[in-house]
């Protein structure tokens, strides 16, 4: 575990975003963070969500999916599968192949397409299930470090993470990171740290905390409230790459430095697209993959409505380029610095298979098989 993340220091991890966290954008992080705190920025940049089922049977794009740049290490792949056996199968096949230094196993999606049929969030209710698929990876892991994501329920009545926890612990499972949010939350409201803190003083294994870091102050309070181990970062980092510096300068006690002006987040914006294009191997492709990225990283700019639609509709790099440059440079919006990034969302009725919280015991694993994703990424 130790040649994987120091806990005798606070961790940072980015977390898996379908969509987001391919390599390209886990490159970005690492670039702007590290041109900004040239003294060194140690994150754990994890992959986009691979399933277990597709991975073994090799879909190409999941397996470009777990590919890693020469720069990364530690490589750490997102994992999710509902198998015990597909599971154990799929992580045999990443440690024979050396594919990753690291799997973190997916228990906290809370998205209806999943835990209507038992995946992701709702998972840990059916708790020897939930134990068996994570010994089945920590026993096929080969001595690699195990972690798992979760949330801290289904909804108030039915918590989970306490319980899930203690299983994580019990099985080797090397730390768990909790989204301080239930299901039924999905993105909206607050996460709750009291969760966080609550969790690392249940157990005694590392736990990391998820849910609204905007900000290096944030990621600090985070750590200095909760008593965590580490921090996950998702949102808060969409179009804003060189967040993870502004975290290493608030965890060390120093100022963090001006945010970047608006000529210095175009020039991110179109190596951005670069780094997609090589990766794709297809700049229209790119184009595509990157219009969704255009309001974080404009978000508070003075941009113009026909300028900003214009780039949410680009189909080459050079065309990004040129609308760039006719935008005024600027300081950067501080009016946003600490505002909600990305996924929003009201509370609603979570989806669950019938009769799913009747019990904690799985009467019949078959009926989860239809929970395993076919398509990796989310």
């Amino acid at each position: 575990m130790s040649s994987v993340l120091d806990f005798s220091k606070p961790v940072v991890v980015l977390a898996p975003m379908a969509g987001i966290t391919n390599l390209a954008y886990r490159r970005l992080c690492r670039e702007t963070s590290s041109s900004r705190n040239p003294t060194g920025v140690p994150a754990l940049f994890v992959s986009e969500m691979i399933t277990s089922r597709a991975l073994i049977e090799r879909d190409p794009e999941t397996l470009r999916m777990t590919t890693f740049g020469s720069e990364e290490s530690p490589r750490s792949l997102q994992l999710y599968g509902v198998d015990p056996d597909v599971v154990s199968k799929a992580v045999a096949m990443i440690v024979t192949e050396d594919r990753a230094d690291h799997i973190d196993l997916n228990m906290g999606c809370p998205v209806p397409k999943v835990t209507r049929k038992g995946g992701g969030a709702a998972l840990p209710w059916k708790q020897q299930h939930f134990r068996n698929i994570l010994k089945a990876a920590v026993d096929a892991a080969n001595g690699i470090p195990v972690s798992v994501k979760m949330r801290m329920g289904i909804d108030e009545d039915h918590l989970t993470y306490l319980k899930a926890g203690e299983i994580a612990e019990e099985v080797g499972i090397s730390w768990v990171g909790l989204h301080a949010r239930t299901a039924l939350q999905l993105y909206s409201g607050s996460a709750r740290w009291q969760a966080i803190k609550t969790l690392k003083s249940h157990i005694s294994i590392p736990v990391l905390g998820n849910g609204d870091i905007w900000s290096g102050n944030d990621a600090r309070r985070m750590f200095e409230e909760t008593g965590c181990d580490g921090i996950i970062v998702g949102r808060g980092c969409l179009g804003k790459p060189w967040l993870f510096a502004d975290i290493e300068f608030a965890l060390r006690g120093k100022e963090i430095p001006m945010q970047p002006d608006f000529r210095a987040v175009a020039s991110m914006m179109v190596r951005h697209a670069e780094l997609l294009a090589s990766y794709l191997g297809d700049e229209s492709q790119a184009s595509r993959e990157f219009r969704k990225h255009v309001a974080w990283y404009t978000k508070g700019f003075r941009v113009g409505g026909e300028i900003r639609h214009q780039l949410a509709m680009i189909s080459s790099i050079s065309e990004l380029r040129t609308l760039l440059s006719t935008i005024e440079d600027q300081p950067y919006p501080e009016t946003v610095l600490d505002e909600p990034r990305g996924r929003s969302s009201s509370a609603k009725s979570v989806s669950l298979p019938e009769g799913w919280l009747e019990s904690t015991d799985l009467t019949d694993s078959r009926e989860l098989r239809q929970a395993e994703l076919s398509v990796s990424g989310g």
